[in-house]
């Protein structure tokens, strides 16, 4: 597989440190209000990366954090702290708050199809371990004390800024005047490993440590789960691109900082879901969920074939007019596959020869719309429909699209194709007799096709349609 990296800005041959086996770190959500759609395209792209690894033969062990304490509302250590803010919000304790919305993020993964990661583990779990690195950072030198918070000092670092490619001039252009500058920091890049009652005197969630009572700093706690389940290195660790700074940025610092060497060998970023405003973002206070979508008709799976449409690495512009284009698309795949029918031997040869090439269009910088396109391909290919069948299945394991479920769910239809030629050509022309507000006509053509049995029935999804004699 060939991978671009964030840290050499290039598409690079992916090579774990071990042989056949994968150390995967994806940063989690911050539990204090629902995910929303443009949070979980990040984690659609990395379930197929995941996926795809697995699909590939290397052993994958993935971890997630859960970010349930230290995360402000700022990512430059300023502002209230967002969990803090979502108990004031619900009229909930801090850890109530947590255990809601850590529940609501995986029930939208699975209707999303999105596997659970191998370990999760919320950072309350781990205040030992983030006190633990901290000491030997202090031990280190990289870590100093001021105003009774404890601060990573990034002098003492040789690149910290290789993973953005930028210096600390460029960053700080359109960083907003009201932030209030921290006068603790040795340097404007320094970050607080932890922070005491001397920051917050609020703050719900506390405890005892050798530089006073407190809580620690966001970045800590990512590069102590990561190496509490994963070890001194990482294969690959994933994010979106807000997260590169200085999230990500931080990270390798201090773990690099901490271990004495070379950290991650890989680092994978997915690109925004913009609205025509521009990002969508929880803090502009209006921003679309799965759940929201349901409502509003739309089956989950096919937001996941939006974002698979798209590369990763493309910022997205999300609209309703092309999610229902890709319903109707969705719906035209299913219809198709439940046609197929389960008959015949599976021509092994045929499914070496169409699994490499699924291989060769994923596996080119997780291309999922080359992979979409494979799939429809192998579909019109020379074989039988049992050979078809084991391929959808097989491709399905990384898509993740419930394309055999939805076979399933009800009894598959046969349709000539020259009947269903006729049926889309029809439907695509009272399509466009209703944007051009004919109406008559509109109605015509749906009188002309139920008068040939067949019944047509508008949805968000798009028209479906059903022959009833």
């Amino acid at each position: 597989m060939v991978l671009y990296n964030t840290l050499s800005k290039k598409i690079e041959e992916f090579v774990p440190y071990e042989e056949g086996k994968v150390r995967m770190y994806t940063c989690g959500p911050t539990v204090y209000h629902f995910a929303h759609i443009g949070n979980l395209r990040s984690y659609i792209m990395e379930d197929v990366l995941e996926k795809f690894l697995r699909y590939a033969g290397y052993d994958v062990t993935r971890v997630m954090n859960i970010t349930d304490v230290g995360h402000l509302s700022s990512d430059a250590d300023t502002g209230e702290d967002k969990m803090l803010k979502g108990a004031k919000r619900e009229k909930k304790t801090v850890m109530e708050i947590a255990q809601f919305y850590t529940e609501a993020f995986f029930k939208d993964c699975e209707k999303l199809n999105i596997k659970r990661p191998d370990v999760v583990e919320p950072a309350t779990n781990c205040i030992d371990e983030f006190i633990h690195m901290i000491e030997v950072l202090l031990e280190k030198d990289y870590a100093y004390k001021a105003g009774e918070n404890i601060y990573f000092d990034t002098s003492k670092v040789a690149d910290y800024y290789a993973l953005t490619g930028h210096n600390e001039e460029e960053l700080m252009v359109g960083v907003r005047d009201d932030v209030e500058e921290d006068t603790n920091k040795r340097n404007k890049s320094d970050f607080v490993l932890w922070f005491t009652k001397s920051k917050f005197e609020n703050q719900e969630l506390k405890w005892d440590s050798p530089w006073g009572v407190g809580y620690p700093g966001w970045h800590i706690e990512c590069s102590c789960i990561a190496a509490k389940h994963l070890g001194e290195y990482l294969d690959l660790h994933c994010g979106g691109v807000d997260n590169i700074f200085p999230h990500h940025t931080n990270e390798i610092a201090q773990s690099e900082a901490f271990f004495g060497h070379g950290w991650c060998k890989h680092w994978f970023h997915v690109q925004h879901l913009n609205e025509k405003g521009g990002k969508m973002s929880k803090s502009k206070g209006d921003f679309l969920t799965v759940s929201l979508l349901e409502q509003k008709g739309y089956n989950p799976l096919v937001y996941r074939m939006f974002c698979l449409q798209s590369h990763y690495r493309k910022p997205l512009e999300f609209s309703y007019d092309v999610l229902d284009n890709v319903a109707a698309a969705y719906q035209k795949l299913v219809a198709r596959i439940k046609n197929l029918k389960a008959e015949g031997e599976v021509d092994r040869t045929k499914v070496e020869e169409y699994r490499q090439k699924f291989i060769d269009a994923v596996g080119n910088d997780l291309n999922t719309s080359s992979g979409l396109t494979a799939l429809y391909d192998m579909l019109k290919g020379d074989m039988n429909d049992a050979t078809k069948l084991a391929l959808v299945e097989d491709y399905d394991l990384v898509l993740s699209l419930g394309l055999m479920s939805a076979r399933e769910e009800a009894p598959a239809e046969a349709h000539d194709d020259e009947l269903v030629s006729y049926i889309e050509a029809k439907i695509a022309e009272r399509k466009a007799a209703k944007k051009a507000k004919d109406f008559a006509a509109a109605d015509a053509i749906r009188a002309e096709l139920l008068e040939k049995g067949i019944v047509l029935k508008d949805t968000r999804e798009g028209t479906l349609w059903e022959k009833v004699q």
